[in-house]
Parts: C-alpha cells; structure tokens; sequence
C-alpha cells in the first residue's frame, strides 16, 4: 500500500509540470487547445510562451478550435500575445474547427493566423451575461470597444481586412478559410502544421520595434502540453460534466449528513460540489436553474420519509430536469454552455433512482433490528421461571431468554412457566410483555 501511495504521489508531482522535450534554439513550440475560452486557456497560454521564451524557440503555433467565451480571458489572451517577444502563429485546424466570437478576436491578436480548409472564423459580436441579448446602450459601448481594439490588431493587413474584422463584430459576420485568405485575414491556408510551417518560413513580424524572421520549413516541433491542474480546470467548462458533479456532490452531502461519523462521503460532496461551482463560474448559467435542482433533491428526501408511492419522486425528476435546462440552455446561451435534452433526462432519472435506493437502504439500517449487545434481546421468545408475589405493576421476576437467565419487569401478573416477549432494555432488567393465551 505504500508503495503505491508513494507512486500516486510522484505521478501527481509530475502531473503538475509542463512535459515538453528536450529544446533547441529555433525549434517551434505547440500548444493545442480545443473548447471555450477561458481563464485556465490563458494561463496555458501565457505558460507555454515563457517555456519558449526560455527555451530559444523561434515562434509558438497555438493549434486552436474553440466556439468563444468570456471577455475578460479574451482580453488577457491579448496582452499576453502582445507582451510576447517572439512571434505567435495561431492555426484554426482541424476541417470542422472554428474560431467564433472570442476565438476570432485571439487568432487576429496573433502574429501570424492560418487556417485549415473547412474552418470558420468570425460572429464576434458582444451578447449578455448567458448569451442574452444587451441593453442598446451597452451593446453599442462594448461594440465600439471592440471594433476599435480590432481596428489595432488588424490595420497591418490593410483596409480590407479591416473592414471584415469591423463586420464580425458589428453584423456577426463569418467566413471560411479561402474567403479570410483572399481578403488578407489570415496568412495561409494550410492543411497540417508542416504544410503550415513551409508556408510560414521566411515571413516577418515586428515584435517591440525589431524584426523576427520565421525559420520555420526545417524547425523541429516541440509539444508543450497542459498540466494535470489545467487539464481539469479546462474540463470543467464541459457543461455535462459540471452536471454530473453538481448532483454527486449533493448526493454524497446528503448520505453523510443522513449518516455522519464518517468522512469519505462528505470528502467526495464537497469536492465535487468545489469543482462544480468552479465551472459554473467559467459558464453562463442561470442560477435560478440551481435552485430548481436543490428543490428536486428536498421532493427526493420527502418521497422516502412520506412513502407517497412515486409522486414526490416523479415531481423532484421533472423539477431536477427543468433545473439542468434551466441553468444550462436559458435563450440565448451559446451552443457550447448548452446540456444536451437526453443527457439531461438521463441525469435526472439516474439521480433520482440512485438517490432514493441510497436513502431507503439507509432508512432500513437505521430501523433494522440490532442482532448485537444487549438491544438484540428485543423480540425475543421469554419463559418465566420466577415471580414475586407483590402488588403491581410492574410486576417483577426472572425469565429465561436467548439461553440466559434475566431479571424482568412486566404490566401485568406473572406466573411460573408463563411465555412473553422481550420488549425493552432497561440496563440489566428485560421489560416483558406477555403473551396472549
């Protein structure tokens, strides 16, 4: 056991660094991402560009596809790539990827952008908190902040393409990789990272007033990975798996509060409700839709103590699957913060079966007799072999039960050879009650 303790142990130490291989002068780095923008995407980001950075390396290809996401990690994305002192190339791959809404605004901050055929790039207008549409007022503030950001990052390409960046933002205009490479969008329209990297040889970026010459036709290529930490971060903006957490951690809170002196239950519950609170913060939820789950969970808790055959239990599926729909697919949320409608049935099934067969077997271990120590009496078969003859009650004597001799108490007159039942315990006295001729 210990050695295996020990080897989690250096897995998980390990885990938490970057894996990259041994660097040389010139080479290129990549970084690949896929899904929403988020604060866990910049700080992989910003990682990676100060490894090669660090390392020499002559440029960082960030392999990209992701539907968008918030402002404020889009903003950092920015300044990150702005602050680098080597160029970054951002590459829309595979056929089928997409850089929309924020992704578009990261591919233009970068000096070089590619993309694969069969990608799309744009629909960067502003929405609301949840996808929602925004006042006038503030939708045409963030839209002149935006148009005016991207008038920056994309005058260098000419009027054009200036005027395509405008039209993402102001008429959620998209386009694909030919129609952005005609118009001087993006540099290249590659097929793989080599096809790219031959393209790419030769180009120029100015970076703090100086010239960087990409070298990039024979440059090795070094994978710089997430780390363990980042990798679990950036799957918590999986709207399913935020779900999943969300009812296990107030699954397991529940058992141990219904059975506490333990811990792993409780451990498990606050875990997975952490996690699940940490995506939520990275989603567009309506929080009222949280709500709506926890009164799923109250109806489950009320159908195992009122036994009403399956109504209150029907009514917590149907208010815990409002819930999920609620806080994941209110209008207006964008396709990647949504839970599909089967998972969201299966998740709400799954929980209140699970839950209900959790809490009645518990319900049943509490109540189950005692089959050790002196409780365990109760029940049992009792012959009377003495009795006093005093007024009562209780009417006092000795009886035999489970093969030992007992003092015993009862409500009514004993008599020698009279059979009861064990009804209490009272320290070293049975309570008896006899039983009808």
């Amino acid at each position: 056991m210990r050695k295996i303790i020990l080897v989690l142990s250096i897995w998980l130490v390990l885990s938490l660094f970057p894996r990259t291989a041994l660097a040389q002068g010139g080479d290129v780095w990549v970084l690949k991402i896929d899904g929403p923008v988020t604060p866990t995407m910049a700080s992989y980001f910003e990682r990676g560009i100060a490894s090669a950075e660090l390392n020499g390396a002559n440029a960082v290809l960030i392999i990209l596809d992701t539907p968008g996401g918030n402002v404020t990690p889009t903003q950092e994305i920015i300044r990150i790539f702005r602050a680098a002192k080597l160029p970054i190339i951002v590459f829309i791959t595979p056929g089928g990827a997409q850089a929309a809404s924020a992704g578009s605004i990261i591919t233009m901050a970068a000096h070089f952008a590619a993309m694969s055929p069969q990608t799309v790039i744009g629909a960067a207008s502003p929405v609301g908190e949840g996808g929602a549409d925004l006042d006038e007022t503030i939708y045409r503030k963030l839209t002149e902040d935006f148009t005016a950001q991207i008038r920056s990052l994309v005058g260098r390409r000419g009027e054009d393409a200036t005027r395509l960046a405008e039209a993402m933002i102001n008429e959620a205009r998209a386009v694909n990789a030919q129609e952005a490479l005609a118009i001087g969008l993006i540099d290249a329209v590659a097929t793989d990272v080599d096809d790219l990297l031959d393209q790419l040889d030769g180009q120029t970026a100015s970076i703090d007033g100086q010239t960087h010459t990409l070298e990039t036709a024979a440059a090795a290529q070094h994978r710089f990975f997430m780390n363990f930490i980042e990798q679990v971060l950036h799957a918590l903006s999986n709207p399913l798996l935020v779900s999943m957490l969300l009812v296990i951690g107030v699954q397991a809170i529940l058992i141990e509060l219904g059975s506490p002196g333990g811990w792993a239950a409780g451990f498990i519950g606050i875990l997975c409700l952490g996690l699940a609170f940490y995506g939520l913060g990275q989603l567009p939820a309506n929080w009222f839709g949280l709500g709506l789950i926890g009164v799923a969970f109250v109806l489950f808790v009320l159908e195992v103590k009122a036994l009403t055959h399956g109504a209150l239990a029907l009514a917590g599926t149907i208010t815990m699957l409002a819930g999920l729909l609620v806080l994941f697919n209110s209008p207006g949320t964008p396709a990647f913060a949504r839970i599909s409608i089967p998972s969201a049935v299966t998740i709400s099934g799954f929980t209140a079966i699970f839950f209900i067969f959790i809490v009645t077997m518990a319900l049943r271990a509490q109540q189950r007799r005692p089959v050790t120590g002196m409780e365990s009496l109760i029940g049992h078969r009792a012959v009377v072999r003495t009795a006093n003859p005093v007024d009562g009650p209780p009417f006092t004597g000795t009886a035999l039960a489970n093969g030992e001799l007992w003092r015993v108490t009862a409500d009514e007159p004993l008599a020698k050879g009279d059979e009861a039942v064990v009804s209490e315990v009272k320290g070293f006295v049975l309570g008896i009650t006899k039983k009808s001729s």
